[in-house]
Protein backbone atom coordinates (compact mmCIF):
# COMPACT_ATOMS: atom_id res chain seq x y z
CA UNK A 1 0.00 0.00 0.00
CA UNK A 2 1.14 3.45 -0.71
CA UNK A 3 0.78 5.73 2.12
CA UNK A 4 4.20 7.56 3.27
CA UNK A 5 3.28 10.63 1.54
CA UNK A 6 -0.50 10.62 3.12
CA UNK A 7 0.66 9.86 6.49
CA UNK A 8 3.07 12.87 6.73
CA UNK A 9 0.54 15.08 5.28
CA UNK A 10 -1.63 14.24 7.97
CA UNK A 11 1.36 15.60 10.51
CA UNK A 12 0.01 19.09 9.75
CA UNK A 13 -3.60 20.83 10.18
CA UNK A 14 -5.68 20.96 6.87
CA UNK A 15 -2.41 19.50 4.82
CA UNK A 16 0.74 20.60 2.97
CA UNK A 17 -0.35 23.86 0.71
CA UNK A 18 2.90 21.85 -1.56
CA UNK A 19 2.51 18.72 -3.17
CA UNK A 20 4.17 16.27 -1.18
CA UNK A 21 5.27 12.61 -3.22
CA UNK A 22 7.56 9.73 -1.74
CA UNK A 23 9.78 6.67 -3.30
CA UNK A 24 6.81 4.67 -2.74
CA UNK A 25 4.86 5.85 -5.27
CA UNK A 26 2.43 7.89 -2.96
CA UNK A 27 1.50 11.91 -3.54
CA UNK A 28 -0.19 13.92 -1.12
CA UNK A 29 -1.09 18.27 -0.09
CA UNK A 30 -1.53 20.02 -2.65
CA UNK A 31 -1.13 18.14 -6.09
CA UNK A 32 -1.33 21.63 -7.97
CA UNK A 33 1.14 23.45 -6.35
CA UNK A 34 4.06 24.71 -8.45
CA UNK A 35 6.11 23.61 -5.33
CA UNK A 36 6.82 20.31 -3.89
CA UNK A 37 9.05 18.14 -1.67
CA UNK A 38 10.01 14.56 -2.86
CA UNK A 39 11.28 12.00 -0.01
CA UNK A 40 13.74 10.28 -2.51
CA UNK A 41 14.67 7.07 -0.15
CA UNK A 42 14.01 5.78 3.62
CA UNK A 43 17.17 7.24 5.06
CA UNK A 44 15.04 10.48 3.93
CA UNK A 45 12.10 9.68 5.75
CA UNK A 46 14.03 8.54 9.02
CA UNK A 47 15.27 12.16 8.79
CA UNK A 48 12.29 13.40 8.82
CA UNK A 49 10.65 11.58 11.42
CA UNK A 50 13.46 10.84 13.81
CA UNK A 51 13.96 15.00 13.98
CA UNK A 52 10.59 16.95 13.35
CA UNK A 53 11.01 20.25 12.02
CA UNK A 54 13.67 22.40 10.66
CA UNK A 55 16.39 19.97 11.62
CA UNK A 56 15.17 16.75 9.69
CA UNK A 57 14.66 18.35 7.29
CA UNK A 58 17.35 19.86 6.69
CA UNK A 59 19.30 16.73 7.50
CA UNK A 60 17.63 15.25 4.65
CA UNK A 61 17.84 17.90 2.30
CA UNK A 62 21.58 18.58 2.82
CA UNK A 63 22.37 14.95 2.47
CA UNK A 64 20.64 14.47 -0.64
CA UNK A 65 17.79 12.41 0.37
CA UNK A 66 14.98 15.05 0.44
CA UNK A 67 14.02 17.29 -3.15
CA UNK A 68 12.74 20.41 -3.19
CA UNK A 69 11.11 21.71 -6.31
CA UNK A 70 9.94 24.46 -8.31
CA UNK A 71 12.28 26.51 -6.21
CA UNK A 72 16.46 27.00 -7.44
CA UNK A 73 18.25 25.70 -4.22
CA UNK A 74 20.14 29.31 -3.85
CA UNK A 75 16.79 30.86 -2.77
CA UNK A 76 14.16 28.47 -1.48
CA UNK A 77 12.23 31.33 -0.01
CA UNK A 78 9.06 30.96 -2.31
CA UNK A 79 8.37 27.07 -0.74
CA UNK A 80 9.32 27.92 2.52
CA UNK A 81 7.57 30.90 2.90
CA UNK A 82 4.30 29.26 1.72
CA UNK A 83 4.93 25.81 3.70
CA UNK A 84 5.58 27.75 7.11
CA UNK A 85 2.72 30.63 6.12
CA UNK A 86 0.20 27.97 5.71
CA UNK A 87 0.92 24.88 7.70
CA UNK A 88 1.01 24.01 11.76
CA UNK A 89 2.44 21.16 12.42
CA UNK A 90 0.76 18.54 14.98
CA UNK A 91 3.24 17.09 16.92
CA UNK A 92 1.85 13.62 17.52
CA UNK A 93 1.03 12.17 21.15
CA UNK A 94 2.15 8.93 22.60
CA UNK A 95 -0.75 7.29 20.67
CA UNK A 96 -0.44 8.47 17.36
CA UNK A 97 3.48 7.91 17.61
CA UNK A 98 2.61 4.19 17.73
CA UNK A 99 0.19 4.26 15.21
CA UNK A 100 2.69 6.25 12.68
CA UNK A 101 5.56 3.54 13.75
CA UNK A 102 3.12 0.50 12.92
CA UNK A 103 2.39 2.36 9.65
CA UNK A 104 5.41 3.57 8.59
CA UNK A 105 7.85 1.03 9.87
CA UNK A 106 10.22 1.16 13.19
CA UNK A 107 13.00 1.08 11.20
CA UNK A 108 12.34 4.50 9.84
CA UNK A 109 12.58 5.53 13.52
CA UNK A 110 16.43 4.79 14.21
CA UNK A 111 17.86 8.19 13.49
CA UNK A 112 20.80 7.94 10.48
CA UNK A 113 24.02 9.47 10.99
CA UNK A 114 23.87 12.96 10.28
CA UNK A 115 25.62 14.68 7.66
CA UNK A 116 28.80 15.56 7.56
CA UNK A 117 27.92 19.50 7.16
CA UNK A 118 26.51 18.92 11.18
CA UNK A 119 28.46 20.40 14.00
CA UNK A 120 28.18 18.20 17.04
CA UNK A 121 24.73 19.19 19.40
CA UNK A 122 25.25 20.55 22.51
CA UNK A 123 25.20 17.33 24.77
CA UNK A 124 27.88 15.62 22.13
CA UNK A 125 30.07 18.59 23.40
CA UNK A 126 29.36 17.96 26.76
CA UNK A 127 30.17 14.49 26.55
CA UNK A 128 33.35 15.70 24.77
CA UNK A 129 34.41 17.59 27.75
CA UNK A 130 34.47 14.83 29.46
CA UNK A 131 37.68 13.14 27.62
CA UNK A 132 39.19 16.54 28.69
CA UNK A 133 39.17 16.52 32.44
CA UNK A 134 42.33 14.67 33.09
CA UNK A 135 42.33 16.23 36.81
CA UNK A 136 41.90 19.68 35.92
CA UNK A 137 39.58 21.75 37.98
CA UNK A 138 36.42 22.24 36.15
CA UNK A 139 37.01 26.05 36.20
CA UNK A 140 40.10 25.45 34.05
CA UNK A 141 38.38 22.99 31.66
CA UNK A 142 38.94 24.10 27.53
CA UNK A 143 35.64 22.95 25.69
CA UNK A 144 32.99 24.63 28.24
CA UNK A 145 30.30 26.47 26.60
CA UNK A 146 32.03 29.51 25.39
CA UNK A 147 35.31 29.11 26.52
CA UNK A 148 38.16 30.77 23.95
CA UNK A 149 38.54 27.05 22.49
CA UNK A 150 35.31 26.23 22.10
CA UNK A 151 34.09 29.25 21.04
CA UNK A 152 37.46 29.25 18.03
CA UNK A 153 36.07 26.19 17.02
CA UNK A 154 32.34 27.49 16.80
CA UNK A 155 33.59 30.30 14.87
CA UNK A 156 36.24 28.34 12.76
CA UNK A 157 33.05 26.21 11.61
CA UNK A 158 30.96 28.91 10.52
CA UNK A 159 33.52 31.71 9.27
CA UNK A 160 36.19 29.70 7.53
CA UNK A 161 34.14 27.92 5.04
CA UNK A 162 36.04 29.86 2.41
CA UNK A 163 36.56 33.78 1.69
CA UNK A 164 35.95 32.98 -2.29
CA UNK A 165 32.74 31.68 -1.25
CA UNK A 166 31.65 34.66 1.20
CA UNK A 167 33.44 36.85 -1.97
CA UNK A 168 30.13 35.32 -3.86
CA UNK A 169 27.63 35.51 -1.44
CA UNK A 170 28.24 38.81 0.33
CA UNK A 171 29.37 40.64 -2.59
CA UNK A 172 32.26 43.28 -2.47
CA UNK A 173 31.93 44.93 0.87
CA UNK A 174 32.54 41.10 2.77
CA UNK A 175 29.80 42.43 5.15
CA UNK A 176 28.18 39.73 7.08
CA UNK A 177 25.57 41.59 9.09
CA UNK A 178 22.67 43.34 8.55
CA UNK A 179 22.91 46.50 5.97
CA UNK A 180 20.88 49.19 6.66
CA UNK A 181 19.27 50.55 3.41
CA UNK A 182 18.85 54.04 2.87
CA UNK A 183 16.53 53.91 0.44
CA UNK A 184 13.51 50.86 -0.69
CA UNK A 185 15.94 50.55 -4.14
CA UNK A 186 19.19 50.99 -2.68
CA UNK A 187 21.74 48.22 -3.36
CA UNK A 188 23.59 46.36 -1.12
CA UNK A 189 27.09 47.74 -1.19
CA UNK A 190 25.19 51.14 -0.97
CA UNK A 191 22.99 49.59 2.07
CA UNK A 192 26.21 47.95 3.88
CA UNK A 193 28.13 51.18 3.45
CA UNK A 194 25.03 53.52 5.35
CA UNK A 195 25.00 51.16 8.04
CA UNK A 196 28.81 51.27 8.81
CA UNK A 197 28.53 55.16 8.53
CA UNK A 198 25.39 55.30 10.60
CA UNK A 199 27.21 53.25 13.18
CA UNK A 200 30.13 55.87 12.90
CA UNK A 201 28.25 58.74 13.38
CA UNK A 202 26.47 56.58 16.54
CA UNK A 203 29.54 56.48 18.32
CA UNK A 204 30.92 60.49 17.54
CA UNK A 205 34.08 59.13 15.57
CA UNK A 206 36.42 62.00 14.90
CA UNK A 207 40.02 61.98 13.56
CA UNK A 208 42.78 60.63 15.61
CA UNK A 209 40.17 58.66 18.26
CA UNK A 210 40.98 55.06 18.66
CA UNK A 211 37.90 52.33 18.05
CA UNK A 212 38.02 49.06 18.91
CA UNK A 213 35.64 46.72 16.70
CA UNK A 214 35.58 43.10 18.68
CA UNK A 215 34.33 40.42 16.14
CA UNK A 216 35.64 42.52 12.91
CA UNK A 217 34.60 40.21 10.10
CA UNK A 218 36.71 41.21 7.19
CA UNK A 219 37.38 44.00 8.69
CA UNK A 220 34.69 46.18 6.85
CA UNK A 221 33.69 48.51 10.01
CA UNK A 222 37.88 48.68 10.65
CA UNK A 223 38.40 50.29 7.02
CA UNK A 224 35.30 52.32 6.63
CA UNK A 225 35.89 54.48 10.35
CA UNK A 226 40.07 54.70 9.28
CA UNK A 227 39.46 55.85 5.68
CA UNK A 228 36.22 57.77 6.35
CA UNK A 229 36.27 58.92 9.87
CA UNK A 230 40.17 59.04 10.43
CA UNK A 231 40.42 57.02 13.26
CA UNK A 232 43.16 54.76 14.50
CA UNK A 233 40.98 51.27 14.29
CA UNK A 234 41.87 47.99 15.87
CA UNK A 235 39.36 45.10 14.94
CA UNK A 236 39.66 41.40 16.30
CA UNK A 237 38.00 38.21 15.47
CA UNK A 238 38.29 34.12 15.97
CA UNK A 239 38.39 33.31 12.67
CA UNK A 240 42.05 33.35 10.55
CA UNK A 241 40.53 33.37 7.20
CA UNK A 242 38.68 36.52 8.35
CA UNK A 243 41.96 38.19 9.57
CA UNK A 244 44.12 37.18 6.67
CA UNK A 245 41.83 39.07 4.32
CA UNK A 246 41.17 41.86 6.00
CA UNK A 247 45.26 42.36 6.22
CA UNK A 248 45.35 42.42 2.53
CA UNK A 249 42.09 44.78 2.37
CA UNK A 250 43.76 47.09 4.50
CA UNK A 251 47.04 46.97 3.10
CA UNK A 252 45.49 47.24 -0.47
CA UNK A 253 43.86 50.25 0.88
CA UNK A 254 46.90 52.00 2.41
CA UNK A 255 45.90 52.21 5.63
CA UNK A 256 48.63 50.30 7.25
CA UNK A 257 49.19 53.04 9.51
CA UNK A 258 45.82 53.19 11.05
CA UNK A 259 43.88 50.17 10.34
CA UNK A 260 44.56 46.39 11.88
CA UNK A 261 43.16 43.50 12.22
CA UNK A 262 44.23 40.43 14.26
CA UNK A 263 43.33 36.94 14.68
CA UNK A 264 42.83 37.05 18.20
CA UNK A 265 40.09 36.32 21.14
CA UNK A 266 38.65 39.62 22.44
CA UNK A 267 39.71 38.84 25.60
CA UNK A 268 43.20 39.06 24.83
CA UNK A 269 43.28 43.07 23.60
CA UNK A 270 45.77 44.55 25.42
CA UNK A 271 45.31 46.95 28.08
CA UNK A 272 44.92 50.45 27.37
CA UNK A 273 41.54 52.44 26.37
CA UNK A 274 39.46 53.66 23.59
CA UNK A 275 36.96 56.17 22.72
CA UNK A 276 34.94 53.77 21.10
CA UNK A 277 33.90 50.27 20.71
CA UNK A 278 31.72 48.54 17.98
CA UNK A 279 30.41 45.09 18.81
CA UNK A 280 28.62 44.44 15.35
CA UNK A 281 27.07 40.54 15.02
CA UNK A 282 29.01 39.32 18.04
CA UNK A 283 26.56 39.12 21.00
CA UNK A 284 24.82 36.61 19.38
CA UNK A 285 28.40 34.44 19.93
CA UNK A 286 28.94 35.34 23.67
CA UNK A 287 26.35 33.63 26.07
CA UNK A 288 23.92 35.23 27.61
CA UNK A 289 25.31 33.87 30.93
CA UNK A 290 28.79 35.87 29.65
CA UNK A 291 27.03 39.33 29.24
CA UNK A 292 28.03 40.43 32.90
CA UNK A 293 31.39 39.70 31.80
CA UNK A 294 31.50 40.83 28.48
CA UNK A 295 30.21 44.09 28.24
CA UNK A 296 32.48 44.87 31.86
CA UNK A 297 35.05 44.04 29.17
CA UNK A 298 33.99 46.88 27.10
CA UNK A 299 33.63 49.50 30.09
CA UNK A 300 37.15 48.76 31.06
CA UNK A 301 38.31 49.39 27.40
CA UNK A 302 36.31 52.81 27.48
CA UNK A 303 37.95 56.39 28.57
CA UNK A 304 35.24 58.13 30.03
CA UNK A 305 32.94 59.72 28.22
CA UNK A 306 33.58 56.76 25.08
CA UNK A 307 30.91 54.96 23.62
CA UNK A 308 29.41 51.73 22.78
CA UNK A 309 27.30 50.13 19.98
CA UNK A 310 26.39 46.64 20.21
CA UNK A 311 24.92 45.34 17.10
CA UNK A 312 22.72 42.20 17.78
CA UNK A 313 20.20 40.14 16.65
CA UNK A 314 17.10 39.93 19.18
CA UNK A 315 14.23 37.85 19.71
CA UNK A 316 10.98 39.67 19.86
CA UNK A 317 10.50 39.55 23.69
CA UNK A 318 12.18 38.50 26.72
CA UNK A 319 10.71 35.57 28.04
CA UNK A 320 11.72 32.99 25.22
CA UNK A 321 14.60 30.39 25.34
CA UNK A 322 17.78 31.45 24.48
CA UNK A 323 18.50 29.00 22.06
CA UNK A 324 19.22 29.54 18.24
CA UNK A 325 17.10 26.54 17.60
CA UNK A 326 18.57 23.16 16.44
CA UNK A 327 18.61 23.85 12.05
CA UNK A 328 20.83 27.09 13.20
CA UNK A 329 22.90 25.52 16.17
CA UNK A 330 24.02 22.03 13.99
CA UNK A 331 24.67 24.28 10.89
CA UNK A 332 24.80 27.61 11.00
CA UNK A 333 26.36 29.26 14.50
CA UNK A 334 27.35 26.67 16.95
CA UNK A 335 26.51 27.49 20.65
CA UNK A 336 24.77 30.80 19.20
CA UNK A 337 22.09 32.48 21.86
CA UNK A 338 19.55 35.01 21.06
CA UNK A 339 17.75 36.62 23.50
CA UNK A 340 15.21 39.83 23.89
CA UNK A 341 16.72 42.97 23.49
CA UNK A 342 15.36 44.07 27.08
CA UNK A 343 18.07 41.56 27.99
CA UNK A 344 20.95 43.07 26.54
CA UNK A 345 19.84 46.71 27.62
CA UNK A 346 20.03 45.64 31.28
CA UNK A 347 23.09 44.13 31.18
CA UNK A 348 24.68 46.50 29.88
CA UNK A 349 22.73 49.11 32.31
CA UNK A 350 24.09 46.86 34.90
CA UNK A 351 27.28 47.21 34.05
CA UNK A 352 27.52 50.54 34.78
CA UNK A 353 27.18 51.97 31.16
CA UNK A 354 24.49 54.63 29.89
CA UNK A 355 22.11 53.62 27.47
CA UNK A 356 21.31 56.43 25.28
CA UNK A 357 19.67 54.93 21.81
CA UNK A 358 18.21 51.99 21.40
CA UNK A 359 16.84 51.09 17.81
CA UNK A 360 15.39 48.28 15.99
CA UNK A 361 16.41 47.78 12.48
CA UNK A 362 14.67 44.65 11.51
CA UNK A 363 12.92 44.99 8.51
CA UNK A 364 16.73 46.10 7.16
CA UNK A 365 17.63 42.20 7.91
CA UNK A 366 15.00 41.65 5.32
CA UNK A 367 16.25 42.91 2.52
CA UNK A 368 19.62 42.07 3.19
CA UNK A 369 19.03 38.33 3.58
CA UNK A 370 17.23 38.49 -0.22
CA UNK A 371 20.18 40.03 -1.95
CA UNK A 372 22.65 37.51 0.12
CA UNK A 373 20.37 34.62 -1.49
CA UNK A 374 19.78 36.51 -4.62
CA UNK A 375 24.39 36.43 -5.13
CA UNK A 376 23.99 32.66 -4.24
CA UNK A 377 21.93 31.90 -6.47
CA UNK A 378 23.64 34.00 -9.20
CA UNK A 379 26.84 32.44 -8.01
CA UNK A 380 25.27 29.31 -7.60
CA UNK A 381 27.69 27.07 -9.56
CA UNK A 382 30.39 28.65 -8.65
CA UNK A 383 29.78 28.01 -4.82
CA UNK A 384 28.99 24.57 -5.18
CA UNK A 385 32.76 23.92 -7.27
CA UNK A 386 34.06 25.72 -3.79
CA UNK A 387 32.69 24.31 -0.93
CA UNK A 388 30.30 21.49 -2.30
CA UNK A 389 26.60 21.04 -2.95
CA UNK A 390 25.44 20.09 0.98
CA UNK A 391 27.26 23.02 1.90
CA UNK A 392 25.90 25.61 -0.96
CA UNK A 393 22.04 23.73 0.09
CA UNK A 394 22.74 24.88 4.07
CA UNK A 395 23.31 28.39 3.20
CA UNK A 396 20.89 28.81 0.37
CA UNK A 397 17.56 27.23 3.28
CA UNK A 398 19.56 29.03 6.36
CA UNK A 399 18.96 32.21 4.91
CA UNK A 400 15.52 32.19 2.93
CA UNK A 401 14.36 30.94 6.35
CA UNK A 402 16.29 33.62 8.57
CA UNK A 403 14.64 35.82 5.96
CA UNK A 404 11.25 34.51 6.65
CA UNK A 405 12.41 35.22 10.52
CA UNK A 406 12.77 38.86 10.30
CA UNK A 407 9.87 39.76 7.85
CA UNK A 408 7.62 38.09 10.07
CA UNK A 409 8.89 39.62 13.25
CA UNK A 410 10.14 35.81 14.88
CA UNK A 411 13.78 37.92 15.01
CA UNK A 412 14.40 41.17 15.14
CA UNK A 413 17.99 43.61 14.80
CA UNK A 414 18.96 46.09 17.52
CA UNK A 415 21.13 48.68 17.78
CA UNK A 416 21.98 50.06 21.71
CA UNK A 417 24.20 52.92 21.90
CA UNK A 418 25.56 53.29 25.30
CA UNK A 419 28.26 55.86 27.57
CA UNK A 420 30.59 54.88 29.68
CA UNK A 421 29.18 57.85 32.06
CA UNK A 422 31.12 59.26 35.09
CA UNK A 423 30.14 61.70 37.46
CA UNK A 424 27.22 62.19 35.45
CA UNK A 425 29.54 63.78 32.48
CA UNK A 426 28.69 61.35 29.47
CA UNK A 427 29.90 63.98 26.88
CA UNK A 428 26.71 63.08 24.36
CA UNK A 429 24.67 66.24 23.13
CA UNK A 430 21.68 67.48 24.00
CA UNK A 431 19.87 65.12 21.35
CA UNK A 432 20.84 62.73 19.09
CA UNK A 433 22.53 64.34 15.62
CA UNK A 434 23.00 61.02 13.97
Amino acid sequence: MNHIAETINELFDGGLPIKLTAYDGSAAGDLSSEFGMEILNPRGLAFLLTAPGDLGLARAYVSGDLALHGIHPGDPYPLLSLVLEKTDFKRPGPRETIDLVRTLGASNFVPPKPPPQEHLPAWRQRAENVRHLSGRALGALPWTRHSPERDADAIHHHYDVSNTFYEYVLGPSMTYTCALYPTDDATLEEAQAAKYDLICRKLGLEPGMRLLDIGCGWGGMVRHAAKHYGVKALGVTLSREQANWAQRAIKADGLDDVAEVRFSDYRDVEAGQFDAVSSIGLTEHIGVANYPSYFGFIKGKLRDGGRLLNHCITRPDNVSRASAGAFIDRYVFPDGELIGSGTIVTAIENTGLEVQHHENIRVHYGKTLTAWNKNLRDNWDACVNEVGLGTAKVWGIYMAGSRIGFERNNIQLHHVLATKTVDGSSGYPLRHTF
